[in-house]
């Protein structure tokens, strides 16, 4: 079948996004072609606002509105206790579990040698330039147990061994190669719950 240019794109557009196929696209275009035209144009102004106002928190690397997180902003978060994830996926996802309440720091990404990610590519400086200080009592690595996750954790053991500060991880029961936003809240919790320190 022929689609019209402007449908074609649409399609193309939409299989930008990650794990979105040919068939998913088409089906998003056919969504789109039912809604109102006062609905698309929100959908529209909804993706341009956040391009345009969707920024990094200066602190901890989480998408903010502002130049500082709602989180970190928060002051009745425990500030003794920094968790050290890869994005900003997985802060809303231990948010939803409403279990953890210390602040974050979302490294961007994890050393990966094999796709030229190195230490200096991710934001590790940032931990340790911003977000360790006095009132830091542990830092909870929460990386995926993945290859470039453990490569990553080790990196940052390594950098905390000489830090007066406790150092811990989440629990083992994880399963391999898996991806913290698709944990349930009950795993999640237990594995925070269960972490194991390390220094």
């Amino acid at each position: 079948m022929i689609y019209p240019k402007e449908f074609s794109d649409l399609v193309e557009s939409f299989e930008l996004l990650p794990g979105v196929g040919n068939k998913s696209a088409e089906r998003f275009v056919y969504a789109i072609d039912n809604l109102s035209e006062e609905e698309v144009s929100n959908f529209s102004d909804n993706l341009k606002k956040f391009k345009k106002n969707i920024r990094k928190c200066t602190l901890c690397g989480h998408y903010s509105s502002n130049d500082i997180c709602d989180i970190c902003f928060d002051s009745s978060r425990d500030k003794s206790t920094i968790c050290v994830v890869e994005d900003s996926k997985s802060v809303i996802t231990f948010e939803k579990s409403g279990n953890y309440k210390g602040l974050y720091h979302v490294l961007g990404g994890l050393i990966s040698p094999i796709d030229d990610r190195n230490p200096e590519d991710i934001n590790i400086s940032g931990l340790f330039n911003n977000r360790l200080n006095e009132n830091v009592k542990e830092v909870i690595i929460a990386l995926a147990p993945s290859i470039e996750g453990e490569t990553t954790s080790l990196y940052l053991q390594k950098l905390l061994l000489n830090k007066k500060i406790k150092v811990s991880r989440l629990s083992y029961g994880l399963p391999i190669g898996s991806d913290i936003e698709y944990l349930d809240p009950i795993t999640l919790t237990k594995a925070i719950d269960d972490r194991k320190f390390i220094s």
